[in-house]
């Protein structure tokens, strides 16, 4: 399955994920193999979780998305990816 991001309106989907590895109402953090897809936003909340078929549905108002490796050693999670 090709990875992929779609965001129309106050939905964000996400194709390819393999780990939903944080969300809370401000951030979620999503896993696609060996890249890391941060969210941040205000009132985040899954809607869908689908990680057999590799789909995850966010929904909220959706201010940054930023890409990083998730196979870092140091450190929390977001700062391996923005290491």
């Amino acid at each position: 399955m090709a990875n992929f991001l779609h965001l129309e309106g106050e939905n964000f989907t996400i194709m390819g994920a393999t780990r939903v590895a944080s969300t809370t109402p401000t951030q979620a953090v999503v896993e696609q193999g060996n890249v890391a897809v941060l969210i941040t936003g205000n009132n985040i909340e899954v809607k869908k979780l689908n990680l057999e078929n590799g789909e995850v549905v966010l929904s909220g108002k959706f201010l940054n998305i930023k890409f990083g490796d998730p196979s870092a050693k140091k450190g929390s999670l977001v700062k391996r990816i923005f290491k």
